[in-house]
């Protein structure tokens, strides 16, 4: 199977990388190298490589820019999605593409499930949500839809490593404790989507089986068709026997049909799943939890007062939902993949970054 995907030195499509499966062949793309935006650049390379599935982890995700940045969020994360989506529509690919909890309010105090009305609160959560209705337009079945949230990986800028950096350089700190939801370790959101990757190709292949399976039947019906039309020909005293025959044919034609009707039906819809870790954290939770494990790790020596300040006390361009807990469970169904808890896999994060650094130092 061949894999395509987009963003390739971002914190996700890093850990693409990393966690490949050894059946899976993987062509990797920076901004530069393909420029989503650019729908020629991405019609010649999807055709060149003819991957069977996209994974699009390119995006842009500067929140706040995005607020006086209006035209490059939306070139990127609705232009860019729709290029993608009409390459893959002509090449027959399957499309996986990568969104955000932003697309939410955040005013519910249940965890959103994929259905729940969208109202993104700014920029980049609209472009965002246009990208997720020009997928859906554009493939239907043919795409599926990942939203996650908090994301953070030893790789590219996150609130981890800010936090670890801030930790190390002030005295004290105040962090928001009125905005929830749930950290999302990279590398299990890979996992999650290697296992999606792999679901999706038995699904199509069991999808164009049936198919098959359908048509031969409607094949079938059309040969009993012909030889009740032959036999009434050649006597006409079986007339009445060999009408009866064809009509029977004729219901089986249809009902063929029907159910060729019924299975596009069923694929017409874009999937959307919902991934993070699991458990919930205020951002003040969660980097209380960066410092206890850091100094576990020994990637800090020190720890510092944190504070538990209100979202109101830290002012920004764009507007955060204040809750933006997703619920998993139909992606944990799709996929055979469960849910870690957030602070385990905070700890195993600082712990890969703690042995890079070791390995860094030891190559000196």
């Amino acid at each position: 199977m061949k894999v395509l995907i987009t963003g390739k030195n971002g914190q996700l499509g890093s850990e693409l990388q990393r966690s490949c499966p050894d059946n899976i062949e993987i062509q990797c793309f920076d901004s530069q190298s393909l420029d989503i935006t650019d729908i020629a650049m991405v019609n010649e390379i999807l055709i060149s490589f003819s991957p069977d599935i996209v994974i699009n982890a390119a995006a842009y995700t500067a929140v706040d820019k995005a607020e006086s940045d209006i035209d490059a969020a939306y070139a990127v994360n609705q232009m860019g999605a729709a290029n993608l989506a009409t390459a893959c529509k002509a090449i027959n690919a399957k499309l996986i593409h990568i969104s955000t909890d932003f697309v939410f309010d955040g005013t519910k105090t249940t965890p959103y499930v994929s259905a729940d009305a969208t109202n993104p609160l700014g920029v980049y959560g609209a472009s965002k949500l246009a990208g997720e209705q020009a997928v859906s337009r554009i493939l239907g079945s043919q795409a599926i839809i990942v939203r996650t949230a908090w994301v953070y990986s030893q790789f590219g800028n996150n609130f981890v490593k800010t936090m670890l950096r801030l930790m190390s350089e002030k005295e004290q700190l105040g962090v928001v404790y009125d905005q929830v939801g749930t950290p999302t370790w990279a590398a299990g959101l890979a996992n999650m989507l290697w296992a999606l990757v792999q679901k999706s190709s038995d699904k199509a292949e069991e999808t164009r089986d049936k198919i098959q399976v359908t048509s031969n039947k409607a094949e079938e019906a059309r040969e009993k068709l012909q030889v009740a039309s032959n036999k009434a020909e050649e006597a006409r005293y079986k007339i009445q026997v060999a009408s009866n025959k064809a009509e029977e044919a004729r219901y089986k034609i249809q009902d063929a049909r029907d159910k060729v009707g019924a299975e596009s039906k069923t694929l017409n819809q874009t999937t959307i799943l919902n991934w993070t870790d699991a458990g919930v954290a205020s951002w003040y939770d969660f980097a209380v939890a960066i410092q206890e494990l850091a100094i576990e790790q020994g990637l800090l020596n020190k720890a510092i007062p944190i504070s538990a300040i209100p979202a109101s006390s830290y002012p920004t361009p764009a507007k955060r939902p204040a809750f933006s807990i997703i619920n998993k469970t139909e992606a944990e169904e799709l996929t055979g993949v469960k849910t870690i808890h957030w602070r385990a896999q905070l700890k195993s994060m600082l712990q890969a970054l703690e042995a890079e650094k070791v390995k860094v130092e030891s190559d000196k």
